[in-house]
């Protein structure tokens, strides 16, 4: 039996663009259902449906309907209750059903076939797009070929099939020359969804493409026998490639070289004479940045954790191999860096041997004079030597190798016994710091650009509290090294005042709030019957004093009963002395006055076992104006001064 047309057009349509068959079908039944609508008018309430059997080339549009007696007035929206029975038994009259409508796309209006047409081009291109998008998602960070087939100044478009991608200007090879027609590999680095299909970004600059190609060219890292653990790279020029053997008795960087050179050449061919040094990964840090700087000899290494400018290792190696370890315009010292993760400076034995001679007066090193003098003095004649640029024989560079091995060992342990005191300054500093300060992210501060680049090492405006109390003279020096402008303190200092600060008075005035309303005791069920009772008498040799409270009600007599009508708050108050000057209370021993001490009664019970918070910066002080003792904040005005009451 010959195939319909539909059968055929529905294949034709999978094979030309790649897409599974349901996605044809569910296109040409949304054609077939917005062709219908057209052609016969009906509302967009009204549900349509449309079955597709591409097999037999059969299809039938389904109405929903509703189902009414023998008397049929719209045959649009509804059908009698025969007919409905036919398609469901269980129909009965009010319900709805779908009915199969008898039609033919023959009969079609030119604008109905025209809407059919117009959903199932949209609808396929939608399914590529996906499609498109779905595959090159998934290949996001792996290599695929293509073919350059246009250049211009900020991307070059790069043919891949059935897509088309770009690669920016900043992920081309420096000096590296594209032509149209050209077959290149590339990394595909990001997939965007977008309305007019995939935006798929490519790269041949990027370090993970150099990873990419390791893992095709060596089987042992495409095994999991070899791992990489970093790669540092700028594309075109050199890069530096670490690696360790995760399976005993492998050698992984001879399994990245190959057999004299053969990986790693055609590697170095793909990336246009890209030089790649593969270096052995190490735990100690000290051994892994020696063979970082590699082709360079390393004399010695000298790591410390420094609290504002991190890991920073110092390298020793012999004069002539100085400009070899800092390669061209700084090249492989920074590609070390990068690889290593710390900061490094390189010196030369004799530049390092310079700098310890002049520091041989100072502590550290001011007693390697009487602990090693034979080795001073045959340093100091070897430097004298160098000063008159005379020759100097490898015996004498190796004893002031160990002459500068000495003195940079004294001056490390002296720097870290430094660091551990002021990293104990800190930690007993921390606690006296607002905890929810160390919540707070520095931009939170709002500080100039320069500010906040110079302190960028201090992980939130915690951290930055505590340099500000035990550490100034060290937040100098990093916001002078980051050239922040001379009124760097004191605008993170009024920064700190009007957030931070604020921000803790609010917390310490709503905690102190709460302790007041808890010290007031309301009277119980059990004690309906207050008495307040007042008593007039003045000092012997002074005036009646003003009350300290004022008066909730009028003064009773002596022992006289007043009894409430709801419970209330009883103040009950007795002559206190005339104040020559204010009474000042702590805040942190409010808690353990007691009020027969003094001959007042607070009206409550005081909690004499319960031991108070202490409020730093704050104190009570009675107020005459008001009649109350009131808090009042201390601030202090300056490092040096004396703290002032707001």
């Amino acid at each position: 039996m010959a195939k319909s047309d539909l059968f055929l057009a529905f294949n034709e349509i999978t094979e030309t663009h790649h897409l599974p068959k349901e996605v044809v079908i569910e296109a040409l039944k949304q054609a077939l259902v917005s062709a219908y609508r057209r052609d016969s008018g009906i509302s967009a309430a009204q549900k349509i449906e449309a079955e597709v059997d591409p097999l037999t080339s059969k299809y039938r549009i389904l109405v929903e309907k509703e189902v009414v007696n023998d008397e049929v007035r719209n045959p649009r929206t509804e059908i009698d209750i025969y007919e409905a029975k036919q398609i469901d038994p269980n129909a009965a009259l009010g319900d709805i059903v779908m009915a199969p409508e008898e039609t033919n796309t023959r009969s079609f209006g030119r604008i109905a076939a025209q809407t059919a047409k117009q959903v199932i081009l949209q609808k396929i291109r939608e399914a590529e797009r996906k499609s498109l998008y779905d595959e090159y998602k998934d290949r996001e960070g792996d290599l695929v070929s293509g073919q350059v087939q246009s250049i211009n100044n900020m991307h070059i478009t790069v043919s891949l099939g059935r897509a088309e991608a770009i690669m920016p200007s900043n992920q081309q090879i420096k000096g590296e020359r594209y032509h149209a027609h050209d077959r290149i590999r590339t990394f595909v680095l990001e997939v965007k969804e977008t309305n007019r299909g995939p935006q798929i970004v490519v790269s041949r600059a990027h370090k993970n493409m150099l990873r990419r190609l390791l893992e095709y060219e060596v089987p042992e890292i495409y095994n999991g026998q070899v791992e990489i653990k970093n790669i540092a790279r700028e594309a075109g020029n050199r890069s530096k490639v670490a690696v360790a053997a995760l399976q005993p008795g492998v050698d992984p960087v001879g399994a990245c070289v190959g057999i004299k050179g053969t990986r790693i050449q055609s590697i170095v061919k793909e990336l246009k004479d890209e030089k790649i040094d593969v270096i052995e990964w190490n735990t100690d840090p000290s051994i892994f940045i020696a063979k970082a700087l590699s082709p360079a000899r390393v004399s010695g290494v000298y790591l410390e954790e420094d609290l504002d400018q991190g890991n920073t290792a110092t390298v020793i190696v012999p004069d002539d191999q100085l400009s070899l370890a800092i390669g061209r315009e700084g090249q492989n010292a920074r590609l070390a860096a990068k690889l290593t993760g710390w900061r490094i400076d390189i010196k030369s034995v004799t530049e390092a041997a310079f700098d310890a001679q002049s520091k041989l007066d100072v502590e550290p090193l001011n007693k390697m004079a009487t602990e090693h003098p034979d080795l001073v003095t045959e340093a100091a004649r070897i430097l004298e030597k160098k000063r008159a640029d005379r020759a100097v024989m490898p015996e004498e560079y190796q004893s002031l190798a160990r002459f500068v091995q000495l003195a940079e060992q004294r001056l490390l342990e002296y720097r870290e016994g430094l660091r551990s005191k002021r990293r104990k300054a800190l930690e007993r500093a921390r606690p006296t710091v607002p905890q929810f300060a160390f919540n707070m992210q520095i931009s939170e501060l709002e500080l100039a650009r320069d500010i906040e680049d110079a302190i960028k090492f201090l992980p939130n405006v915690g951290e930055l509290m505590v340099r500000l109390l035990v550490d100034e003279e060290h937040l100098r020096t990093a916001l002078k090294a980051g050239n922040a402008g001379s009124d760097a303190m004191e605008a993170i200092q009024e920064a700190i005042d009007s957030l931070v600060l604020a921000k803790q008075e609010e917390m310490m005035a709503a905690e102190a709030a709460t302790e007041v309303a808890g010290e007031i005791v309301t009277p119980s069920d059990e004690q309906p019957v207050a008495e307040a009772v007042a008593v007039a008498a003045t000092t012997d040799d002074e005036e009646e004093a003003p009350p300290a409270f004022v008066d909730i009600e009028p003064p009773t007599t002596p022992k006289e009963r007043v009894v409430a009508d709801e419970p209330t708050k009883i103040i009950r108050r007795e002559p206190v002395p005339a104040p020559v000057k204010p009474v000042k209370f702590d805040a942190g021993d409010a808690s353990g006055v007691d009020a027969d001490d003094d001959g007042e009664d607070w009206g409550q019970p005081l909690n004499k076992g319960k031991k108070k918070k202490n409020k730093k910066g704050r104190e009570l002080v009675f107020d005459e104006q008001r009649g109350e003792v009131v808090s009042r904040r201390k601030r202090k005005g300056n490092r040096g001064g004396e703290w002032d009451v707001d």
